[in-house]
């Protein structure tokens, strides 16, 4: 079921299509469109977001690649029907979302949580995966790569059974839906004044809607962020993955990613070193948003050099 293509009044960006399809439950997908014969990637955003984080980049990645980006269960316009919005439950999601609407391998395009998501996709389902783009993914933390003060506060205060519930009333009592879709964005930024304009207004319309249609979205992303510190806290499971995926890999990430240190990423990309490894300085933990032209960059040199396997695969 598709609605008509979207165009913000004013906006540079071209239209989208924004299109729902039913997988246990109703998806919220955006199509950008691209050459029928081009590589396809899909977009998967972190923990908190949605198919906005991929907005700055998404148009730009059209130009020579079929482009869509998917809102996970429990975020953005998808909600909890049918379908846990834990790890385990989204890695299902992204698997029949290739298989039912993409039809061949993808490359997948993951930022946070997204990233290891589809590192998780890739060993589940290999073929369904060309190649792997991993932006600032989630990884363990350890003791040469402490996260920051306030993140691991965050993120100890939902790893305590009930008392995540209790942190986000809280919030509610003196933070506005507007107010924490600010703070996110600002803790991911270096400099949250990067982003578009018009991008702060769309993220802020969201929060409302979700505000006003999501009743359970608090515990939704409770459930979500408890799964993730779960899967995490088995750090060698993912170094083992790692080292034992065979599909290109581009990772990139921030210098100045406050929620994933860049001494994680310099870790996890020694292991194997077929992967390519980036770092954009003065970034925080979302290049596609804080420096879009930098990213696109990179994703387009990899896919006509190391990924050119993967590009050519993920062809319909």
């Amino acid at each position: 079921m598709s609605e008509p293509p979207l165009q913000q009044s004013g906006s540079m960006r071209p239209p989208f299509e924004r299109v729902w399809v039913d997988l246990d439950g109703p998806v919220h997908y955006v199509d950008y469109g691209g050459p029928g014969d081009a590589p396809t990637l899909l977009l998967v955003h972190g923990l908190g977001g949605s198919v906005l984080n991929w907005a700055a980049v998404g148009p730009a990645l059209a130009q020579s690649c079929r482009v869509l980006a998917v809102d996970l269960v429990g975020f953005g316009r998808t909600r909890a029907v049918g379908t846990s919005p834990t790890i385990e439950g989204n890695r299902r999601l992204l698997e029949r979302f290739v298989d039912t609407v993409v039809g061949h391998p993808v490359v997948l395009v993951g930022n946070s949580m997204g990233g290891l998501l589809s590192l998780l996709v890739a060993e589940a389902r290999p073929d369904l995966v060309a190649g792997l783009v991993l932006v600032d993914p989630a990884l363990p933390f350890g003791i040469a790569s402490p996260p920051d003060p306030l993140v691991a506060l965050i993120f100890t205060g939902y790893a305590i059974p009930a008392f995540g519930n209790v942190v986000m009333a809280r919030r509610r009592s003196f933070m506005s839906a507007e107010e924490q879709a600010k703070a996110i964005l600002r803790l991911s930024c270096v400099d949250s004044h990067r982003i578009p304009a018009e991008l702060w207004q769309e993220h802020l319309a969201l929060a409302r809607e979700r505000d006003e249609d999501c009743p359970d979205g608090d515990a939704e992303l409770v459930v979500a962020t408890r799964s993730l510190l779960f899967v995490l806290a088995h750090g060698r499971r993912i170094r083992d993955l790692t080292q034992r995926m065979v599909v290109p890999v581009l990772l990139l990430h921030g210098a100045q990613d406050r929620l994933v240190p860049l001494a994680a990423a310099r870790r996890i990309a020694a292991l194997n070193p077929l992967w390519r490894f980036e770092v954009a300085e003065d970034v925080g933990h979302m290049p596609q948003l804080e420096a879009p032209d930098w990213t696109v960059g990179h994703i387009f040199d990899w896919l006509a050099k190391e990924g050119d396997v993967a590009a050519r695969t993920a062809r319909p």
